[in-house]
C-alpha cells in the first residue's frame, strides 16, 4: 500500500499489540476496520469503554469530499471535522478504512481523555448502567464488557468523591481515627 498523502509505500509495525500501516515520510498512518479502536483500547485501558466510533454524532461532525484514494480499495475517501476539536479522520466510504496524518491519533486520545474527566457523576451512572446491560445483550465479548464495566465503575467512584469533598474528609478522618491500620 502506499501513502494518500506523499505515495511513499506503507510500512507495517507494531504499536502496543495492533499493526499499524505507517508511512515513513510524513507519518501518517492507515487503520483497517476496527484497528483505530483496538489502538485506542491498547494505549490508554481508562478509554476501553469509551467508543470512538466515527458516525456516533452525526450532528457534531461535518464530512467534505477530498482528493484522496484509499490506499487499501483505491475507494473514494472523505474527511470528518469534529465541531469544536482538532481531530481530523479521513475514511474511505468503500472499505471503512481509516487515515490519520501525523499526530490525529494522539489528538484523538486527547479528545476522548478530556471528554472523560469532564463527565459528571450521574453521567458516570447512567454509563455504567449502560454497561451493566451491555454485560448481557453487548457485541463485545462478557469478559470485555466485564472490562468495560470495571472501569465505569473506577471512574464513577473517582467522580463522586471529587464532585464530593466533604465525603471525601469525612472518609479521611474515619481512616486517621480507625484503630485498624
Amino acid at each position: 500500500m502506499d501513502c494518500p498523502r506523499c505515495e511513499q509505500a506503507l510500512v507495517t509495525h507494531t504499536v502496543e499489540t495492533v499493526k499499524v500501516d505507517e508511512c515513513p515520510a510524513c507519518k501518517g498512518a492507515w487503520f483497517a476496520w476496527d484497528e483505530l479502536r483496538a489502538l485506542k483500547d491498547a494505549t490508554d485501558p481508562d478509554l476501553r469503554w469509551m467508543d470512538f466510533q466515527i458516525w456516533k454524532h452525526q450532528d457534531r461532525f461535518q464530512i467534505r469530499e477530498i482528493p484522496l484514494q484509499c490506499p487499501r480499495c483505491s475507494g473514494s475517501m472523505v474527511v470528518i471535522d469534529y465541531d469544536r476539536t482538532t481531530v481530523r479522520v479521513d475514511f474511505c466510504l468503500q472499505c471503512q478504512g481509516v487515515w490519520l496524518d501525523a499526530n490525529e491519533f494522539q489528538k484523538i486520545i486527547e479528545e476522548l481523555s478530556g471528554e472523560l474527566t469532564a463527565k459528571t457523576a450521574s453521567e458516570y451512572l447512567r454509563a455504567s448502567l449502560k454497561e451493566a446491560k451491555e454485560i448481557i445483550t453487548g457485541p463485545e465479548t462478557f469478559i470485555s464488557e466485564w472490562r468495560d464495566l470495571k472501569t465505569v465503575m473506577w471512574m464513577l467512584h473517582y467522580r463522586v468523591l471529587a464532585e464530593n469533598p466533604k465525603v471525601v474528609a469525612t472518609l479521611m478522618g474515619i481512616q486517621r481515627a480507625s484503630p485498624i491500620r
